[in-house]
């Protein structure tokens, strides 16, 4: 079939031509099924017929196919079907508009230095995900980094993935050399440090514009990642702090025994620098808020992707002190959750409660329903950060962030209940 007459691929109706390579070709297309844009990459036929390629196109593809509907996290990009019949062979994942990273790698286009440290965690929350799954995504570059709005990005191309949980043989010289770990290069067993060792190669470029080793060949490449020296990244520009340095130089170790041994080391240094350096960034970066919100009693029990979902939802308000921001007979269209300073309870005037950081407010408009009216006054005594949350919003989160939510109130709730009965009883 020639290229300019194909217009479907299964049932899936095609828009355009995303990119194509030497072995597959991604596309844009419909799924009248479910409403929505998707991205479809076709496996080349004659790949999967090379004698000698063959073999190793048809692992990648069934590494990426049994990924589908398994790594649910909202940093990455979910694969929603896979087929291989007589005519084609692709899968069917979900469409992300934004492009790669790799426009972000050059000199005359960085990100903010906070910005980088955001991508960088998200990404590390993601393969964090995916390794407890046992899986090793083995080819972390900005190609493979999709972007959905600004920072907000998707981890993709799980075809080389590592799957330590099967007996499917892992086949080995998969990567790019450039991200390659030391490791890697030497054909030896491999465990999530090598994605720690591709990320720390891909905060490294896009802090600077380059790539730590470069090399005329393969061999000249390998021979630098196994036996040289990368330059510090403040070296290349002048406004990277030392802290930075530290967690990229760490993350990039040769020694695995120096190097970060676990996503949640990585991406608390990474959280430490958002919350502690003042960086050129925009805004409040989620890193920041994703890590206070872990920190807060009220979510205890949430997940990570729960968190992000929440992040998502929700909005970040600021309230000067004396400032009435919940009125009695207002309607309940909104609850918060307190991530610092202290608000004061009343009615009629009369002090009910005093709530700090971690305590919930307003959640009768949760409880009760959006058509709730308010039962009393909630005024901050300090400066106070709340987490605000529509009712409406909420309604249409996900099932398990729902459930999340209902069992926190439950229990709030019967804790207020034996408070209540003990105070009654004289205890």
């Amino acid at each position: 079939m020639a290229e300019a007459a194909l217009n479907k691929i299964g049932k899936y109706e095609i828009i355009d031509k995303l990119g194509d390579g030497a072995t597959s070709a991604v596309y844009l297309a419909n799924d009248d099924f479910n409403k929505r844009k998707v991205a479809v990459k076709l496996v080349s036929q004659a790949a999967l017929k090379d004698e000698t390629r063959g073999q190793l196109m048809h692992q990648l593809f069934m590494n990426e196919a049994s990924l589908a509907g398994k790594l649910n996290h909202p940093h990455i990009v979910e694969i929603y079907d896979a087929v291989a019949d007589a005519d084609n062979t692709y899968i069917v994942m979900e469409y992300v508009s934004g492009g790669t990273l790799q426009r972000f790698t050059r000199t005359d286009n960085l990100l903010a230095i906070g910005d980088v440290i955001e991508v960088v965690y998200k990404c590390a929350k993601a393969l964090e995900f995916a390794s407890q799954l046992g899986v090793i995504h083995r080819d972390i570059k900005p190609a493979n980094i999709l972007v959905k709005d600004n920072t907000d990005i998707k981890v993709t191309d799980f075809g080389s993935a590592a799957m330590l949980s099967t007996e499917r043989t892992v086949v080995d010289g998969i990567g790019t050399p450039a991200y390659m770990s030391p490791e890697q290069h030497l054909n030896k067993p491999l465990n999530l440090q090598t994605d720690i060792y591709a990320l720390g190669v891909v905060m490294f470029q896009l802090l600077t514009g380059r790539l730590p080793f470069v090399a005329d060949n393969i061999a000249g490449l390998a021979n630098q990642i196994l036996n040289g020296d990368p330059p510090l990244p403040s070296e290349l520009r002048a406004e990277i702090p030392t802290e930075i340095d530290v967690v990229v130089r760490r993350a990039m170790a040769r020694d695995q025994t120096v190097r970060y041994m676990t996503w949640e080391q990585f991406a608390a240094d990474l959280a430490a620098i958002a919350s502690g350096v003042p960086l050129p960034k925009h805004g409040v970066l989620d890193t920041e808020k994703f890590n206070t919100l872990r920190t807060l009693s009220f979510f205890k029990s949430f997940g990570d992707v729960e968190l992000w979902e929440v992040l998502r939802f929700s909005e970040w308000v600021d309230v000067e002190p004396n400032t009435m921001f919940i009125k009695e007979g207002e309607p309940g269209d909104f609850f918060g959750i307190i991530v610092s300073g202290e608000a004061r309870v009343m009615r009629k005037r009369r002090v009910l409660s005093v709530l700090k950081a971690g305590e919930c407010v307003g959640e009768m408009a949760y409880l009760g329903g959006a058509d709730t009216t308010r039962s009393a006054d909630v005024m901050a005594v300090t400066p106070l950060r709340m987490v605000r949350i529509g009712v409406r919003k909420l309604e249409v989160a996900s099932e398990i962030c729902r459930l999340h939510f209902d069992r926190t109130y439950l229990r709030i709730l019967v804790q207020r209940l034996a408070a209540a009965n003990s105070k009654l009883a004289g205890i």
